[in-house]
């Protein structure tokens, strides 16, 4: 089990050379997760939906618990292998692997 408990560099941009997390959501949407590296400073992670070429990269937000990603109506929490995200305010679970 790999802990996704991750800090980054608030550069605005997302570093490719980390293997991107895949995670398969209650809604029947698939997206994959890559995270900026670690880092002392507040982090970010990129969004990518199966299907789409559109990306999002959401700024890290401060979380009593868990990674915490939001962005406007956009919202991705991460805690172990489970994910919660919330858009437009419609929420849905979402797990890595599948």
């Amino acid at each position: 089990m790999t802990a996704l408990y991750l800090v980054g560099a608030a550069t605005g941009a997302v570093a490719h050379d980390r293997p991107p997390v895949h995670y398969t959501c209650a809604d029947g949407s698939k997206l994959q997760a890559t995270f900026s590296p670690p880092s002392t400073l507040m982090g970010s992670v990129k969004l990518v939906y199966a299907g789409s070429s559109t990306e999002m990269t959401l700024p890290q937000a401060l979380s009593a618990d868990g990674g915490r990603y939001t962005q406007g109506a956009i919202e991705f929490w991460i805690k172990g292998q489970d994910a919660t995200l919330t858009r437009a305010g419609k929420l849905t679970t979402c797990r890595t692997g599948d």
